[in-house]
Formats: C-alpha cells, structure tokens, sequence
C-alpha cells in the first residue's frame, strides 16, 4: 500500500512528531510513504533521516489562503498515485487536501489533532471528500460525532502515541539541572507547551510566588517557543521569579530531559490530547492537568495524576503544593501514569490504530485491503 502523507507544520510539535512515528511504524509494516511538507520544515529533516521510511517532498506551503497549494498537491497526488492520501494537519493541508485527492481519484484520511468547535457549514465541507475522519481523543470524537454529526462510520478514536522505549524512566540524574543551572536539592515543575495564550503559562506563573515563597528550592522550567516568549518574560519579573522560572526553549532533547523532573503541569484551556503530558507520564513523571479535552483520557485524578478545573486558581495551588510536598505521592502517581501509557499510549498501538483505520477506507473504497 502506498500513503501519500501531508503535514504543513514547519516545527517539530506534537502532531508533527506523531506523523514521524507513524510513518516510521507503517514503514516497518511495508507500506510504502510519501511525505509532503514545507520546504525548509523541521519534520523533513527528521523524516528524510530515517533510512528510507518515506520520500520527502518539500514544497511551499503558506496556508489556507496558498491559491496555489491546491494545483501542487493535486499534481504530487497523480503523479504518485497513491492508494490512499492521509492528511495530518490544518494550515490549508485539511482544506485541500481531502479534494484534492478526491479529484484525483484517491480515498483520503483526515486526523484532526485539536479540540476547539468549528462553525458547522464551514467544517461539514471541509470533512466532505474525506472517506475517514480521526480523532485523537473523545473530546474530539464528540465534537465531531455530536457537535458536527457526523456519521459512526467515518469518524474513529486512534489516540496519539509516544516511544515508550525512549521516553522512559531515567536512570541516571543531573543534566536537566546542569543546563538550567539548578542546584542538586531542586524540585523542579516542568511545563511542555508552545509559548501561546491557550496553553496556560500565564495563569500558572501568576500563582508561583507564595508557592517559591513556601519551597525556595522550586524551580520551573518551560521547554517551548512561541510569540509570547517576550512577555511571560516579562510578567516572571514582574513577579519577581525570574531566579526561578527557566525558560529553556524548544528542545529536540527531551527524552533525556523530562525523566530528571520531579513534576510536569499542564494548564492549558484547550488541548487536543497533549503530546508533552504523553511523554512525561511515559517517563514516569507525576503529572498535574487541567481538566480540558484530550487530558481527560490521561489523567484519573489521584491515580494517573492530578487533575484540575482550568480556571480553578485554588486547586492549582493546592494540587502543585501537593505534589511539590510529598515525594511518596509522586513515585506513586509517575509509576501509574508509565503504566496507562504504555498499555493505551505507545506508538506501536497509534500506528495500528491507524493501519486499521486504512484498510476500513480500503475497503470500502476498493473492496479490498
């Protein structure tokens, strides 16, 4: 089976490092791949290093207002004559994609990664050529079920995955500390997110001072970029926590980063699933998240994690102090989360999701796998 995939994010974010496990995974199953992606895009170099696991294919990509985007892609697809085209990503990829590959005779898969509502005529169009429609959580599964209504056989619940053999547990301690220049006694709350309003840095650094104040060996380290880097930079000094918030940046690293902390927390109002929550977990870390979309899938409170109210400004303080003072708590609540990821989460169980979903469409499409 050939699989035309296109993904037009530029970064190695979340659903980006999702379509590298998955065509890594479906390359081990003998499919043959097609990447199309950005020119000059992290996830081409990442893909087109992996020993032959799928051709690359660079092309501008400038979103949804890219007149042109739709003749290249229709081309690529013909000219490669797929068995299927699977679109990862929005950014004019989910809008043209689907018919584009309709034009071109090929059944198409749609993943869709996010969780927030989209106006009904415009999203029922956008969904129409697709044979397939995954959702990577029940969050988004009832959007698109209940809020959309769209119909039990199109739309399927694969959930993201993450490597579980390199995101595990650490054996050995002290180069997160090393690079944000921590002293050995820290406990360290990591935060794994784009620097963007949704993802909950502000609320959270707002809440920090009585808890430093309380744990003066605290320190918070956020791995991410984003367009309001200059500003959380600016509200941690004007808080006066700028010796204990770190802003580390983005990181290709984080397999041997997140293991070394004492705890992850998530804020964030909207969330598809989480890929950073996925890997800390899967690294045994203790994890605290709000209580929005995807996490739900993640966190059982008190038993895979904690997890919390998004606006609950008390139960933020109250469940980070928790965690912060009580490392039996911790051990516990990491051990439980490594556990629910490796027997829902791997990458190895997204790919067959996802294989599965493919020969359904072939199927139904061709009447054969």
């Amino acid at each position: 089976m050939r699989v035309v995939h296109i993904e037009s994010g530029r970064h190695l974010y979340g659903g980006a490092q999702q379509v590298r496990y998955l065509v890594a995974g479906l390359a081990g199953e003998g499919l043959d791949n097609v990447l199309i992606c950005p020119r000059g895009s992290a996830i081409a170099d990442a893909i087109g290093g992996m020993n032959g696991a799928a051709e690359v294919i660079e092309i501008p990509m400038r979103g949804d207002l890219d007149i042109a985007l739709p003749g290249r892609l229709r081309s690529l697809i013909e000219a490669r004559r797929p068995d299927l085209v699977h679109v990862h990503s929005r950014r004019g990829a989910d809008k043209f994609g689907g018919w584009n590959a309709r034009w071109a005779g090929v059944p198409a898969v749609l993943t869709r990664r996010v969780e927030s509502a989209e106006f009904r005529a415009i999203a029922l169009l956008k969904y129409q050529p697709y044979a397939a429609i995954i959702a990577i959580s029940r969050a988004i599964e009832r959007e698109l079920k209940d809020n959309l209504g769209l119909s039990e056989r199109r739309v399927h619940y694969v959930a993201s995955g993450v490597d579980t053999a390199r995101f595990r547990p650490a054996e050995n301690r002290g180069r997160l500390r090393q690079l944000a220049g921590l002293p050995e006694d820290a406990i360290t709350v990591g935060l794994v997110a784009q620097l963007i309003e949704r993802k909950g840095h502000a609320r959270l650094f707002a809440l920090l001072p009585p808890l430093i104040e309380a744990n003066p060996k605290l320190h918070v380290i956020c791995f991410g970029q984003g367009p309001l880097e200059d500003a959380l930079r600016a509200q941690v000094d004007e808080l006066g926590i700028a010796d204990n918030v770190h802003l580390a940046g983005f990181r290709g690293d984080l397999a041997q980063l997140l293991p070394e902390l004492d705890v992850l927390a998530h804020p964030a109002e909207r969330e598809g699933l989480g890929v950073g929550v996925l890997e800390a977990m899967s690294c045994g870390v203790a994890v605290v998240a709000s209580e929005a979309g995807g996490l739900t899938d993640l966190i059982d409170n008190d038993e895979t994690g904690l997890s919390v109210g998004t606006d609950d400004a008390a139960g933020w303080s109250a469940a980070l102090a928790r965690l912060i003072g009580d490392s039996g708590l911790r051990a516990r609540l990491g051990a439980a989360g490594r556990q629910r990821i490796e027997a829902n989460f791997s990458s190895a169980r997204m790919t067959a999701g996802n294989l599965e979903v493919y020969h359904d469409v072939m199927r139904r499409s061709y009447g054969r796998h």
